[in-house]
Parts: structure tokens; C-alpha cells; sequence
């Protein structure tokens, strides 16, 4: 069965990048498409922004910042993931070690990649996003509580705000299964039922 990491509730660190309209081109450079294997592609991630013409770590990106090492969550500016289409910008992304991604507006195409395969976009109103951006800016040790059973993002204050996802893509997140693995499990559940005759007999009532 083809599967992603299972998405239930976590808590994680905040990694901040106050950009808007951050183009998949920005996430993963076109030059790294030509694989068709997901591992190693989070040193690819960001690339031009986060090294220079000789390779070196620029230490004034957010994902080369000692503080934000280990940040799970990313809070963006609005429009993320615009551009082209590519499934390699969210495997990127969790390459990287993020498995979520906030902000007040996802490109649709790289919205529906990232459910694909396991990176949660979460979309919140700007005030929340601007709350969140000035906490990790100011105190990268500022985490968040993600429940996606029940949709919400708890903040640091305890607040908590609810997110959009349609019930499908919930249900493979929470489950671990893309959707190749989802209709695989449905044939085989389907296939065991044909080949399995009706334990239980009906009775016919006149």
C-alpha cells in the first residue's frame, strides 16, 4: 500500500518567513526535477535563497539559523506555493522537515500536491498569521499544538483557530494513505468481500 506519514496531533516550533508569493520555482529550483525519488531533496529546498554562488549556507535564511533548527511548522506570507506545478516543492518542504505549512492563502495546485503527500497547508485569518509571524520572530522556542482530528491550531495563549480541509484528504492524512493507497485498500477490501460468501443468512418476510 503506498503510504505518508501518519498526521494526527503534534506540537511543533514555528520557523518564520515573512515572503509573499513564494513561487515553487523558490522552493524547489526547476534544475532538481529531474528526480523521481523524494530522498535528499530537503537540502534542495529554498536553494537559491538559502545558498550562495559557492554553495554556502547564507546564515541570514531562517532554515540556516541555529534557533530555527528543527521547526516543523512555517509560517509564510500569503499566496504560497504559486507557480508551476510540481509534487517535488512539498516533498521538498518535508525533505526538510516541516509537516506544516501556514498561511492566509495557498496556490490550489500546490494545496492539493502538499495533501497528496502528507505536507498540511493550513489557512488562517491575517490576524492570526501576523500573531504568529511577530511570536517566532520574536522567540524562536514559540510552538504550536496542531490537531487535525478537529481542525484547530492552538496558540501559545491557548487560542485556538479552525482550518479548512476537505473530508477526503483529513482522511488519508489521518490515516497514512495517499491516494493511490486509499483505492488499493478500497480494491482489496472489495476483493475479500467477493471472494467471501454471505456469512450471515437474510430472512424473507411476506
Amino acid at each position: 500500500m503506498s503510504e505518508n506519514a501518519k498526521i494526527t496531533t503534534f506540537t511543533g516550533r514555528l520557523a518564520p518567513l515573512p515572503i509573499n508569493d513564494i513561487d515553487t520555482d523558490q522552493i524547489i529550483p526547476a534544475r532538481y526535477l529531474k528526480t523521481t525519488d523524494k530522498e535528499g531533496l530537503g537540502k534542495a529546498a529554498f536553494f537559491d535563497w538559502r545558498y550562495d554562488a559557492k554553495g554556502e549556507p547564507k546564515p541570514e535564511f531562517v532554515l540556516n539559523q541555529a534557533q530555527y533548527q528543527g521547526a516543523s511548522v512555517m509560517v509564510a506570507g500569503t499566496n504560497f506555493g504559486c507557480g508551476s506545478s510540481r509534487e517535488h516543492a512539498p516533498w521538498a518542504l518535508i525533505g526538510a522537515g516541516l509537516q506544516a505549512v501556514v498561511s492566509t492563502y495557498f496556490a490550489d495546485i500546490f494545496r492539493s500536491n502538499a495533501l497528496k503527500n502528507g505536507l498540511l497547508p493550513i489557512i488562517v485569518d491575517q490576524e492570526t498569521q501576523h500573531q504568529l509571524m511577530s511570536l517566532a520572530q520574536e522567540d524562536p522556542t514559540t510552538q504550536v499544538t496542531i490537531d487535525l482530528a478537529s481542525q484547530t491550531l492552538t496558540l501559545p495563549d491557548g487560542r485556538a483557530v479552525t482550518f479548512p480541509i476537505d473530508p477526503f484528504s483529513k482522511h488519508c492524512l489521518l490515516n497514512g494513505v495517499d491516494q493511490l493507497g486509499f483505492l488499493l485498500a478500497l480494491e482489496e477490501t472489495q476483493a475479500y468481500e467477493a471472494s467471501h460468501p454471505q456469512r450471515v443468512e437474510t430472512t424473507q418476510f411476506a
